[in-house]
């Protein structure tokens, strides 16, 4: 298992993603609220990379797993 922790702002980087504050915050807004009965990876605006990245991410539990559980909290909240 990979032990290394990642910054949420990484996250956003490593998929591809505008990693700076301000866009983070615009990528939320627009995306949330992420329906409880909608997994992460399915929702509709990851591309297929994305989505794997994420899924797997959660399957292998790795080092990513804690920020992408972060992610998903922050979707969620309104």
């Amino acid at each position: 298992m990979e032990n290394l922790q990642h910054a949420f702002h990484e996250l956003f980087a490593q998929l591809g993603l505008p990693c700076d504050a301000h866009h983070i915050a615009a990528f939320l807004q627009t995306h949330r609220p992420l329906p409880g009965d909608v997994a992460l990876p399915d929702a509709d605006f990851w591309n297929p990379a994305q989505a794997t990245f994420l899924r797997e991410s959660l399957l292998q539990d790795n080092g990513w797993a804690q920020q992408v559980d972060a992610l998903s909290e922050a979707l969620r909240s309104p």
